[in-house]
């Protein structure tokens, strides 16, 4: 980095970052949790909340029938408790009595109102209403109808028994939102949200900044009975790189980073994932399991004969050490996916079902393709972004001395996963962060009905057994006997070499030494309820 453009990034931070302490200058400094998000900030619609960014900044706006713990339990939210009928088709939500809207004119005299059944009922209905058009429609599938009994009785019936149902309704597009904000306000809704969370809308200056502060109504206290949240404001910045955001915690101008990015790694992390001496004072660092497989996957449709092989497809999963690849480009963060698709931490993962590195079975399957194919010179291109080109060489790299060419090209995140959903690259590198908590959520990725781009089956993988056994997982209550069937679908998906699982991703999260209560969980999302700063 040059000495100009260092001080250009920290010049801006500097003004971007006082402005928003001159907007909150009547609270103390430790009542203000900082951070920047520099992926940005799409929407403060729940309906339409699919990225991560979206749903951390949405979960402290908003709230649903049910809610995950860090351990990723399901808890009770706005329903204290629920009951599912023998058949599991039917289930009934008793509401609380005490969760009240944001503060908004349009609620007339109180300037707020109960939340009742009927405004569940109105939020999911204006998700999967075709002229809303929202992103998390897909979350009500397998329902086929929902009602409000009384105020404080919601109803929801399903089409066909389906387990997982219930952590779906733990994603922010099932948030309860008021029906006559969101009619006043239409699609601006996105850019002035009412919610139930712990924080409320205060101000959003797209690409700038954002600010939220604290719900003085919030209806959740802490185990001791104190009123949640403990801040008092929410400010976010929008620095559109990790390294400027990077600059901006070493400075201390924020209280948080999420991840792990090549331009600090090194600066933050010795070679085996331990925090630098220079930071212990200064900087606690937390890891742990996340439910997000990093893979390369390849299109089975492609005309390309090394794509159609199934033994290049084997040699290159055996070809390159995944542990070794973790040490030296990721600092000992993240986990070697030698199991399948499945990640550690979900049921139906299993150690057994990937591959090892085998450096000479890969040139034998190499030679045998060579043989049968009559190409002497197998050839592949392999479509990645920026953030994961050393990787993508390193994997080059390894499986040329196997007797492979990989061809490494680079393309922005949204051109790549428009390419992947049309079928317009051989191989690509891509992810799959788990939505929801049921490994069924990632063998979707292998039904034959869910063909790309109107899926998620990028491969075009097709296979009677996996289909038929994927049905019948809906119809298992049983979580042992499903995983039973979870492990046989994703060992086909393996044996057929359809993907190259590369890591089971870690959430990292860095943050200041004076900041106290901010948890991990496997999914990443932001809860700021319990944060403290001393």
């Amino acid at each position: 980095m040059t000495i100009k453009y260092f001080y250009t990034i920290a010049l801006i931070g500097f003004f971007l970052l006082n402005s928003c302490n001159k907007n909150q200058s009547k609270y103390s400094e430790n009542l203000v949790f900082r951070y920047n998000e520099y992926a940005n900030i799409n929407t403060l619609d729940p309906a339409f909340s699919r990225t991560l960014q979206d749903n951390s900044i949405n979960n402290q706006l908003y709230n649903g029938l049910v809610q995950l713990d860090d351990a990723l339990n399901i808890e009770p939210c706005i329903a204290k408790n629920w009951t599912i009928s023998g058949d599991a088709i039917t289930y009934t939500f008793n509401l609380r009595n005490d969760v009240f809207f944001h503060k908004h004119p349009l609620f007339g005299k109180d300037s707020t109102r109960l939340v009742v059944a009927k405004d569940f009922e109105y939020s999911l209905n204006r998700l999967r209403d075709k002229k809303v058009a929202a992103s998390g429609s897909w979350v009500l599938n397998k329902v086929h109808d929902f009602k409000a009994v009384n105020d404080t009785i919601f109803q929801i019936e399903l089409k066909q028994p389906f387990p997982a149902f219930i952590g779906l309704l733990t994603m922010k597009y099932c948030s309860v939102v008021p029906k006559e904000i969101v009619e006043h306000y239409g699609i601006d809704f996105r850019s002035t949200p009412i919610g139930t969370g712990p924080f409320k809308f205060k101000r959003w200056e797209e690409n700038i900044k954002l600010v939220l502060r604290k719900n003085e109504n919030y209806f959740e206290k802490d185990s001791v009975g104190n009123t949640l949240p403990y801040l008092e404001a929410v400010s976010l910045t929008f620095l559109p790189d990790k390294q400027s955001e990077f600059l901006q915690f070493a400075q201390g101008n924020i209280d948080f980073v999420s991840g792990l990015d090549a331009s600090y790694k090194d600066e933050l992390l010795t070679s085996t994932g331990k925090l630098r001496d220079q930071y212990h004072e200064t900087v606690n660092m937390i890891r742990g399991p996340y439910l997000n497989t990093e893979y390369l996957g390849f299109y089975l449709d492609s005309e390309t004969p090394e794509i159609q092989s199934k033994l290049v497809r084997k040699a290159i999963n055996y070809g390159f050490n995944r542990k070794k690849m973790m040490l030296y480009l990721n600092n000992g963060v993240g986990n070697p996916a030698n199991g399948g698709f499945i990640p550690i931490g979900l049921a139906g993962y299993d150690k057994s079902n990937g591959f090892t590195y085998q450096p000479e079975k890969a040139k034998q399957l190499v030679e045998q393709f060579k043989n049968e194919s009559g190409i002497t010179n197998p050839e592949i291109t392999l479509v990645t972004t920026s953030n994961y080109l050393s990787f993508c060489e390193f994997i080059q790299r390894e499986l040329e001395k196997v007797g492979l060419t990989i061809n490494v090209d680079v393309m922005p995140e949204a051109s790549l996963r428009s390419a992947r959903s049309n079928g317009k690259v051989d191989m690509f590198r891509s992810s799959w962060i788990a939505d929801y908590l049921d490994a069924e959520n990632y063998l979707s990725i292998f039904y034959s009905k869910n063909f790309a781009p109107n899926g998620s089956n990028y491969f075009h993988f097709k296979n009677k057994t996996v289909d038929s056994l994927y049905n019948k997982a809906f119809t298992i209550t049983n979580i042992e006997e499903r995983k039973i069937l979870y492990k046989t679908i994703d060992s086909i998906a393996m044996n057929n070499a359809i993907m190259v699982p590369l890591f089971y991703d870690e959430v990292i999260r860095f943050t200041r030494k004076n900041v106290k209560g901010l948890g991990i969980n496997p999914i990443n999302l932001l809860d700021l309820r319990q944060v403290r700063k001393d």
